[in-house]
C-alpha cells in the first residue's frame, strides 16, 4: 500500500502525515473505533482532539491502550484561559489518553484580543500553565488555534507557539498569507476544516448525488489545501471509516493544483457559499 507523504511540523521537527484526522465528531458514530483503526491502518499518524470534545479523548485512549505499539501523534487542547485550569486539563488529558506525555498541547480558539490577554497573563494565564507542564515533561510542544487573522499575526510574532491551527480551504483562502508568515517563523501549520466544514460538505455531497459535476468535490477540496507547501497537516473530520478511506485515496494520488486551478475552485466555492 502506498504511504501518505509526511511533512515537517515546523520547529517541532515532528514529521506528520500531510493528511491527519480531526476527531471531534468521531465518537458520535457507532463505527468510531473502526474509524480510528482505519486511520492508523492507512498510515495516518496525526490525530487532533480536545478535552471538551465529548468522548474523543476517551475513544483515543481506548485505542492507544488496545494498541500499545501505536505510533499515533495525539494532540489535545484546553479551553481554559488560566494557569490552574490549563494544568488541570493537561493532567486529565494524560489520564484519559493513558499517556505519560503529550507531543503537542494547544490552547483552543484564542480568537479575541481579550482572550489573548487572559492567556498571556504572566501570573495566571494558560500560557504559563503550558510552560510549566512542558518543564515538568508532560507536554513537548505548545500550540494554539485561532480564527482571527489580525490576532494570528500577533500570535506568530510573539514566538511563543510551535504550531498554529487555522481555518483554510477554497471557501476560506484568506489565511494563505498567515500560513506563509508562520512558515517563515518555522511554526507548524495545522489546517482545520480543509473541506469547508460539515455543512458545506453535506450540501456538496447532496449536489453530487443530484448530478453536480463541478469542481467542488471532497477530493478537489483536499487537493487544494495539500497544494499549499506551507501547510504541515490537514485534519478533516471523519465519523466513518469510508471517509478515512476516501481522503486517503486522495492523499496518495493527488497532483498539486496550478494557480489557475486554485483560483477556479475558489470562485466556485464563493458562489456556493
Amino acid at each position: 500500500m502506498r504511504a501518505i507523504k509526511k511533512r515537517r511540523l515546523g520547529r517541532t521537527n515532528l514529521f506528520v502525515t500531510e493528511l491527519g484526522l480531526g476527531a471531534m465528531d468521531t465518537p458520535t458514530s457507532k463505527e468510531s473505533h473502526e474509524t480510528i483503526d482505519t486511520a492508523e491502518d492507512v498510515g495516518i499518524n496525526f490525530i487532533d482532539t480536545a478535552r471538551e470534545y465529548s468522548g474523543s479523548e476517551f475513544l483515543l485512549g481506548q485505542h492507544l491502550r488496545n494498541n500499545p505499539k501505536s505510533k499515533l501523534i495525539i494532540t489535545s487542547k484546553t479551553f481554559s484561559h488560566t494557569l490552574n485550569g490549563s494544568q488541570h486539563d493537561i493532567d486529565r488529558s494524560l489520564s484519559t489518553l493513558g499517556l505519560s506525555e503529550i507531543p503537542l498541547y494547544q490552547l483552543h480558539d484564542i480568537s479575541t484580543f481579550d482572550s489573548w490577554s487572559q492567556v498571556n497573563d504572566e501570573e495566571n494565564g494558560a500560557i504559563t500553565g503550558l510552560k510549566i507542564a512542558k518543564y515538568r515533561g508532560l507536554i513537548n510542544y505548545l500550540g494554539v488555534s485561532c480564527h482571527n487573522p489580525d490576532l494570528l499575526t500577533e500570535i506568530i510574532q510573539s514566538n511563543i507557539f510551535d504550531t498554529i491551527m487555522v481555518e483554510y480551504s477554497a471557501f476560506y483562502p484568506s489565511t494563505a498569507a498567515i500560513i506563509e508568515m508562520a512558515a517563515r517563523h518555522d511554526i507548524g501549520v495545522i489546517v482545520m476544516r480543509p473541506l469547508g466544514g460539515s455543512g458545506r460538505m453535506s450540501a456538496i455531497r447532496n449536489a453530487i448525488e443530484e448530478g453536480y459535476e463541478g469542481l467542488l468535490t471532497p477530493a478537489n477540496l483536499l487537493r487544494y489545501v495539500l497544494t499549499n507547501p506551507n501547510v504541515s497537516v490537514a485534519i478533516p473530520g471523519a465519523r466513518y471509516p469510508s471517509r478515512i478511506k476516501e481522503n486517503f485515496s486522495t492523499a496518495i494520488s493527488y497532483q498539486a493544483m496550478s494557480k489557475s486551478e486554485c483560483k477556479a475552485i475558489e470562485i466556485e466555492a464563493a458562489n456556493l457559499y
